[in-house]
């Protein structure tokens, strides 16, 4: 059997081995280390964050924002449905309630009827969002950059703004992804709300193991996120509490992978784009293929390439393609299924969900690692054209 061509795997660069051997040298493996304060000071230089505070992952790192952010048991949150369940979730650890939103073409939240929900089925009193349907505080917004596509943020910050609602951006798959237009150019995603989440899991762009970090302009909040992470420590000679804090800090071991992954961000950038162009020129070739298109709006990561498959005229179901190139030792997979469908969001509200309907039925997610060769692309491609 042939080895399978991973869909997003890690791409090590060579120092990591040098860094993380310090760390064993020298001890300081666990959540204190001087790598940890090297991982934080990159991110917050590229991306030109005043303040980044590394955690154990991004639910956490949302976790913690949400919360700072003000976000209340029986309050409300709007999310998209089309995302990974692990920012709907965060909403949920703190009691709020997710209200569930379409998407867009670029699989990211639909900005258009968000705007339109917030004006039509929202009331604003006394500097409060309310449900007209629950008369629930809606607190928060969490939009996600999907697949490494910036949200169309500009307007939809305009209209939280004037109705007192918190942004928290999901940026944990657009490391790299920077607004090229209007108001918000040469802001990098997770810096145009409140505060902004990256993951660094295994699979994506870079990676410290697992591990997140939070990204802000706000000193309070950073010294918050920071305090909180660390067991909420006023006196840690005495072990003086005066606060619920929490266990959620990155180890130092992780942070030396993640600033070794960290100093080859341009070079993990470019292959991305190459990966995702040769996917472009080769696949629009074919009748009833697309490679989905980024916002023109910014500059994409290209994290992950996502191919629409039209049924009707490509003679084969997404379903089906993606069971032959699996077969084909190719690892590919869906997009995940919408949030308001999972069992614990059945009786949560949704807003004229449709796009995401359509994404999730003829939308296949392909390899998009760094260590993918010609060769194995050039299988990818044979596969797909039969």
């Amino acid at each position: 059997m042939s080895k399978q061509i991973g869909l997003s795997e890690p791409f090590i660069f060579g120092q990591e081995y040098k860094y993380i051997k310090e760390c064993l040298d020298t001890g300081w493996v666990s959540s204190a280390g001087r790598f940890v304060d090297l991982f934080e000071d990159k991110i917050a230089n590229y991306t030109g964050a005043k303040f980044a505070i590394a955690c154990s992952n991004a639910t956490s790192a949302l976790f913690i924002s949400l919360k700072i952010l003000g976000v209340k048991w029986d309050e409300e949150v709007i999310v998209p449905t089309l995302t990974f369940i692990a920012p709907v979730n965060t909403i949920k650890y703190l009691g709020a309630e997710p209200i569930f939103m379409d998407s867009d073409e670029f699989c990211n939240i639909d900005v258009d009827k968000t705007i339109e929900f917030i004006e039509s089925e929202t009331k604003f009193k006394n500097n409060i969002s309310y449900n007209k349907k629950t008369g629930k505080i809606i607190r928060a917004i969490l939009p996600v950059h999907v697949l490494g596509n910036a949200v169309d943020l500009e307007r939809l910050k305009n209209i939280c703004d004037e109705r007192n609602i918190v942004i928290l951006e999901d940026a944990s798959e657009s490391l790299g992804t920077i607004y090229n237009e209007t108001e918000l150019k040469g802001k990098h995603t997770g810096l145009v709300g409140q505060m902004g989440c990256i993951s660094f899991n295994g699979n994506k762009i870079l990676t410290s193991g697992g591990g997140g970090m939070i990204i802000c302009d706000d000193e309070v909040y950073s010294a918050k996120a920071s305090y909180l992470t660390k067991q909420a420590k006023d006196d840690p000679v005495n072990f003086i509490h005066n606060e619920i804090g929490y266990n959620l800090r990155l180890t130092n071991i992780q942070a030396a992978l993640g600033l070794a992954q960290m100093e080859n961000i341009e070079r993990a950038l470019k292959i991305k784009k190459k990966i995702n162009n040769f996917y472009k020129e080769n696949l629009n070739l074919t009748n009833g293929l697309t490679l989905m298109d980024s916002p023109d709006y910014a500059e994409n990561n290209n994290w992950l390439s996502a191919l629409r498959v039209e049924e009707k005229i490509y003679g084969e179901s997404s379903s089906s393609l993606i069971d032959r190139l699996r077969n084909e030792s190719i690892e590919v997979r869906p997009i995940w299924k919408l949030n308001h469908l999972q069992k614990p969001y059945l009786n949560n509200q949704t807003y004229k969900i449709e796009k995401a309907k359509e994404l999730v039925s003829n939308t296949v997610c392909l390899p998009s690692g760094i260590s993918l060769t010609s060769e194995q692309l050039e299988k990818i491609i044979k596969v797909i054209n039969g």
